[in-house]
Order: C-alpha cells, then sequence, then structure tokens
C-alpha cells in the first residue's frame, strides 16, 4: 500500500509549526504595522485599561539579534538596566555611550480595528514616541476629543512613506483624524466582541528570566567568550516588529571588534565582571 503523500505533507507541517509543544501564532492576525500607503484604523477602548487604549512598554533591541522586553515592565530587575546604570557613572564617553544604547526603550501599543479588514478583529499597533506624541494631542484637542467612543468616535488615517521617498532608511508615518464622527460598528455584536477580544501587548513578546537575560547580555559584550551552547534563534511570536513608522534602535553589532576586544575589555567587559561577578 503507497504512502498517503497528503498525509505526510500536513503532518510535516504540523511539526514544522511546533514549538516547544505549541503551535506558532500567526503574528498577522495579533501585531498590525502600516504598509507604505494610506491607512484607516480605528482605536478602540482596551480591554487592559477601557480608561486608556495605550500601552508604554520597555523593549530591549539587539542584544543577542532578539528583542526583548525589559523586566522592568513586570516591576522586576533588569540585568541590562543594572548594567548601563553603572556604565552610566563609568565617567567616560564611551562607556556613557554604550549605556544609553543598553537602556530599553520606549514602544507603545494600541489595540485597533483596521478598515476594510474588520474580519481580522482587533490588532495591536506599534509605534513609538512621535506617533505617540501625535495620537496624545489629538486626544487632547477638543474639537477631536475621544476617537476611540465607540458611538461618536473618528477613525484614524495614517500615511506612510517608504525609504526611497522620505530621505531615510525606514519608513515613516503621519497620522490626522478623520473629521466625521462614526461608530465603531452598525453591529452591536461585533462591538461586543471587538470590546471583549483582544491580543494584550505583554504577550506579543517571551519574557525571558533575569539569568537568560544575563546570560545573553554577557554574549553580547564577550563574543569571543560566548559559550558554544546557545539559546535558539527567536521565533516569529518571540520578536516584536519593528515599528514602521521610526527607526527602531537596534544595536549596531557587537560593542567591541573581535581584533580589538582584548586591549579594550577593561572598559566594559571588566565592569560586567566587576557587576555580577565572574560566575556568569
Amino acid at each position: 500500500m503507497a504512502m498517503d503523500l497528503s498525509a505526510i505533507k500536513s503532518k510535516l507541517t504540523s511539526l514544522q509549526n511546533q514549538k516547544s509543544g505549541g503551535q506558532k501564532r500567526d503574528m498577522s492576525l495579533i501585531l498590525w504595522k502600516p504598509t507604505v500607503g494610506k491607512h484607516s484604523v480605528r482605536i478602540v477602548p482596551a480591554m487592559w485599561d477601557r480608561s486608556n487604549p495605550f500601552k508604554e512598554v520597555l523593549v530591549h533591541y539587539g542584544i543577542g539579534n532578539r528583542t526583548m522586553i525589559s523586566l522592568v515592565n513586570f516591576g522586576e530587575k533588569d540585568p541590562i538596566v543594572e548594567f548601563a546604570r553603572q556604565l552610566a557613572t563609568a565617567g567616560d564617553k564611551e562607556n556613557w555611550v554604550m549605556s544609553k544604547k543598553l537602556e530599553p526603550k520606549m514602544r507603545v501599543f494600541a489595540p485597533v480595528i483596521v478598515r476594510g479588514e474588520e474580519e481580522k478583529g482587533v490588532r495591536v499597533w506599534e509605534f513609538g514616541k512621535q506617533i505617540y506624541a501625535e495620537l496624545l494631542s489629538l486626544a487632547d484637542d477638543p474639537d477631536v476629543g475621544d476617537y476611540t467612543d465607540v458611538i461618536d468616535g473618528r477613525d484614524i488615517t495614517i500615511e506612510t512613506t517608504g525609504p526611497e521617498t522620505n530621505g531615510t532608511s525606514f519608513n515613516q508615518s503621519k497620522v490626522r483624524v478623520r473629521t466625521k464622527t462614526t461608530p465603531l460598528s452598525e453591529d452591536a455584536k461585533e462591538v461586543e466582541k471587538w470590546l471583549n477580544t483582544q491580543p494584550e501587548a505583554f504577550t506579543i513578546f517571551k519574557k525571558y528570566s533575569y539569568d537568560e537575560i544575563k546570560k545573553m547580555l554577557h554574549d553580547y559584550i564577550n563574543p569571543q567568550e560566548a559559550q558554544s551552547e546557545e539559546v535558539s534563534t527567536p521565533t516569529v511570536e518571540e520578536v516584536a516588529p519593528a515599528a514602521t513608522n521610526e527607526a527602531a534602535p537596534p544595536f549596531e553589532g557587537p560593542y567591541e571588534p573581535a581584533s580589538k576586544y582584548e586591549e579594550k575589555k577593561t572598559t566594559v567587559a571588566s565592569k560586567f565582571d566587576d557587576l555580577f561577578g565572574e560566575d556568569n
């Protein structure tokens, strides 16, 4: 009896989609980022706080080629933050610059319905301080008011340009509010579903432990001493895509070129040893 190739292919796909005993999440149904062009979205009241749709999240970029949520968000100690603070007090420019690169960067998340894609439900839009300030200013404008209101709110128009036209190396977005107020939806059941079925910003990231982050930081600043045992490459569900409206602040590779590692180890790597000890 011949093998059922269709069943074999289905099983292969299933195995490829598995990760640590679970299934990969379809991030297109969780995160939304504007592509080049014009988009219309409605920011909706958030499940996590009905009075404020915005969630500020501190994120580390580039440590071990990862995007990591800072433990500070959970009220916990963060080894990268601790190390950055130590470098900032070293008294020299090199360490101060490195400390600024290591500091977590604020990203902001808001639940949105993308017009024309309502069937995908509420997704999370990620953006930086510039867009955040614009959205807060609009909400503070008495002529605009609460654009998240499900009855008399307003859609937001997002216009995104690419590097070829905006003169930068990344996409940039501008936002403006529609002048006409409209309901979120004419379907009350749909509105209820959107208000009570939303992805939470923190669940986008994999939360690493203090020791895991310390190990990744150690390997980042000590590239030649990195252990052969590496943490697996992050999957799409572990990484929050960089926002398209502002340049994500990634690191520019290992802090010290390999050829200069030994001669400059005392400036940064030794400070790591001073802070965390030698048993890293």
